[in-house]
């Protein structure tokens, strides 16, 4: 289970982050709407727990936002922020919840734990390709039929659909494929790429990993019957 804070109080930030992750949660943090932006560009949240006063905006011009994109994550407003007129208006904006700081650990895992659950219910998949992702199990599919790929080579394709048709960067693909020490070896990603473009090929999961130079890589639906052939 995944939530994205977005808070700029980096100590408060790092308490509720560390707090989530012995609640079983995988807590990421951003401290402004553009660092929110690309962290949502690249990954799959389940939950994204949002603040109102942030540096480079309200709060708010990032749930309008998030509202009107497909398959977008529930959003629970977190704030000082607390009048009765400013609660309505997060509402009406599209959050799924609303809480005033200060807030209880106990209190935000068990908001979020609810908005996971509703916000599960009736999401469309992710498809390109013959490819599609279930946002709720995780679960990966090629024509209908199970594709279950090494853990790695999973959470490349799954940060590449997300991101379709974007590219993503190479180091926020080293960062997502790093282990618990937060290293990769040299050329992992070009090493997984590789392998995941021959099980893709293999699967006819009618799409390919294009190399955008000077960029990274992007995930694209294949151009011909044979699928077309990757850049180098």
């Amino acid at each position: 289970m995944r939530v994205l804070l977005v808070e700029d109080n980096a100590r408060l930030a790092a308490l509720l982050a560390e707090g989530l992750r012995r609640a079983g949660w995988q807590a990421e943090t951003g401290g402004s709407i553009e660092e929110a932006e690309a962290a949502l560009a690249t990954g799959d949240y389940d939950v994204v727990v949002l603040d109102r006063g942030l540096p480079d905006g309200d709060g708010l011009d990032l749930l309008r936002r998030l509202r009107h994109r497909p398959g977008a994550p529930p959003v629970l407003m977190m704030t000082a922020r607390g009048e009765v007129a400013e609660v309505v208006e997060g509402l009406d904006l599209g959050a799924d919840d609303y809480m005033v700081k200060p807030v209880a650990l106990g209190e935000l895992v068990a908001r979020l734990n609810a908005a996971r659950r509703r916000g599960g219910r009736g999401v469309a998949p992710t498809v390109l390709g013959a490819i599609a992702l279930d946002p709720l199990s995780r679960a990966l599919t090629v024509g209908g039929q199970p594709f279950d790929p090494p853990p790695r080579e999973r959470t490349l394709l799954e940060v590449l659909l997300r991101a379709a048709p974007r590219p993503v960067s190479k180091e926020t693909l080293e960062g997502r494929l790093a282990g618990p020490d937060g290293a990769v070896q040299p050329n992992a990603v070009e090493v997984y790429v590789h392998r995941l473009r021959a099980r893709l090929g293999s699967a006819g999961a009618g799409v390919v990993i294009q190399t955008v130079r000077g960029l990274g890589y992007r995930l694209e639906a294949a151009s011909g019957p044979a699928g077309g052939a990757p850049a180098p």
